[in-house]
């Protein structure tokens, strides 16, 4: 086989808890049980930090290896079927725009690793094999499930306090914005902006305005979905409506499609975006977005350090990715599987420079949260 070929890989289910306390108030418990089923949330929202994830370690003949990481839940079943699809292939054969994995909860781990794989080779960092960086550093924000007026200021303040510029808040249709939003002015002031993300729970227009009245309009950057997607003329009459930008996530390993920002194209219904999925994916999404005159950033599921610093890459080869974007790992999780953390300055990302992701895996922390399952496959 050629030194550039795949030798064997081997997959890692991990779980790594959250903080405590970074997740949801206490008292707020979430009562929506299809949302809780679709997101894999639970009630107190605990269950979204305790869903498995793998890490991936693609080895090839020639001693190199590759890391990535899975969203959460991903099927070890699709997952096997991925790998034996790809052992013994070529990577330098590979199209690595469309590698031959169909599902995408698990397509961008692959990607990860085939081009962290490809950066080594080559010595240069990942966001140069997507074209090049637009940044050396990427601002991000804040992020928090649903809380109390009380714990969202201080959410909202520990994170002004690291020097981030933006925080966002998950919410129901149950929750007191108003009450958040001025708890987080008198605690803050002005030093903080907000984004509201109700992932489509204010369900209608109706519901959405009502929310919003009273809102501190002034210490807000904007409302994310608070509608459902396919409401595009709701999304119109909101924009038009609020004194406020109104976003539209498009989360390509949530079943949605990139076909999915043309109706927001042609309606004009919506100032900006959040993207995430695979790299070749998402940098499509926001030349789209570009041609359109719109901005984005890089979207996450409170991940771990692979897929953070591969949102890295993503966000700094994205010509477009200026408003900050999901990556908070270090604000939630416990451990990040790296051996050097993505390190921040004044709120902003450092986005490595090193070949492939730039960042290490650190094995003794995998060791210390894995599952006990694992799928190992070696070319015969």
């Amino acid at each position: 086989m050629k030194p550039t070929c795949i030798q064997s890989i081997v997959a890692t289910e991990v779980v790594v808890p959250a903080k405590p306390g970074s997740l949801n108030s206490s008292d707020v418990l979430d009562k929506d049980t299809s949302f809780a089923k679709k997101f894999l949330t639970g009630e107190s929202w605990t269950d979204f930090a305790i869903q498995p994830k793998w890490i991936l370690q693609v080895n090839l003949v020639n001693g190199l290896t590759g890391i990535g990481e899975t969203y959460r839940s991903a099927s070890p079943e699709k997952l096997k079927e991925a790998i034996d699809g790809l052992i013994g292939k070529d990577i330098l054969a590979l199209n690595w725009r469309r590698l031959p994995v169909t599902d995408q909860r698990i397509y961008e781990s692959f990607e990860t690793a085939i081009l962290d794989l490809l950066g080594k080779i080559v010595q240069v960092p990942i966001h140069q094999l997507l074209g090049g960086a637009y940044r050396d550093k990427v601002d991000c924000m804040g992020w928090t499930g649903r809380r109390n007026p009380e714990d969202a200021a201080q959410k909202a303040y520990e994170a002004m306090q690291k020097g981030h510029k933006m925080f966002k808040f998950k919410c129901s249709d149950e929750d007191p914005v108003r009450l958040w939003t001025e708890a987080i002015r008198k605690k803050c002031g002005t030093g903080i902006k907000l984004i509201l993300d109700p992932n489509q729970r204010w369900n209608d227009v109706a519901t959405t305005m009502q929310l919003m009245e009273g809102v501190d309009e002034e210490i807000m950057f904007g409302l994310e979905d608070p509608i459902k997607h396919e409401d595009v003329e709701g999304f119109v009459a909101l924009r038009k409506a609020l004194k406020i930008p109104l976003f539209r996530h498009i989360s390509l390993p949530y079943t949605q499609d990139i076909r999915d920002i043309i109706p927001c194209i042609k309606a004009d219904s919506a100032d900006g975006y959040n993207f995430n999925g695979s790299a070749y994916n998402s940098l499509l999404l926001a030349e789209i977005a570009h041609l359109e005159g719109k901005s984005c950033w890089r979207g996450s599921e409170v991940d771990l350090g692979l897929s953070e610093t591969m949102g890295l890459h993503i966000a700094a080869a994205s010509i477009n990715c200026t408003i900050p974007s999901d990556i908070f790992g270090e604000l939630v999780r416990v451990d990040d599987l790296i051996t050097t953390g993505i390190r921040f300055e004044g709120g902003a990302a450092i986005v490595p420079q090193g070949p492939g992701l730039g960042v290490e895996l650190d094995l003794e922390a995998v060791s210390r949260y894995a599952t006990g399952n694992m799928i190992k496959t070696e070319q015969a």
